[in-house]
């Protein structure tokens, strides 16, 4: 079936692409939640029209994804946790703490951005990926501290 995407849509398309997706996805899924309407002869004119408009809040997103992606990249976010002798953690650093720490930073992204394979279970530096926009992801660094050794800042 073809579908005009209405908004962006992951693993799917960017607003105002033009689809075949199957007819059951579209009927049950994009169709009744907003995100496509049908390619019917009056939606493609109305498609027509709005196309510019599409495309620039393409760029703009894509502009503020590109923002977001410098300034995340000097941010390092300090966890302290309780962890045994060896190293590791009584508990685990989530993407829900990831993102908690980030607004509390100031940036409200959701978890589901973050691209962690596991949570973090011992002691360490690491990295994380996360997905800004269909066409930018980015990365920042985390420390995660034994809860007896403070790092600048405090606990976060």
């Amino acid at each position: 079936m073809k579908i005009i995407l209405v908004k962006d849509a992951d693993n799917l398309g960017l607003a105002g692409q033009v689809l075949n997706v199957a007819a059951g996805y579209a009927r049950n899924f994009l169709l009744p939640t907003g995100v496509a309407l049908s390619a019917t002869d009056s939606n493609l004119k109305m498609l027509a029209r709005k196309r510019t408009e599409f495309e620039a809040r393409a760029v703009a997103e894509k502009n503020q994804a590109l923002d977001l992606k410098n300034k995340l990249a000097e941010i390092r976010l300090i966890f302290n946790r309780k962890a045994g002798e060896k190293g590791k953690l009584y508990g685990a650093v989530t993407a829900m703490d990831i993102s908690d720490a980030l607004k509390t930073k100031g940036y409200n992204l959701d978890r589901r951005r973050l691209k962690l394979t596991e949570p973090f279970k011992t002691v360490g530096d690491y990295e994380v990926s996360l997905r800004l926009h269909p066409e930018v992801t980015g990365s920042f660094k985390i420390s995660v501290l034994p809860e007896d050794r403070l790092g600048p800042g405090g606990t976060i």
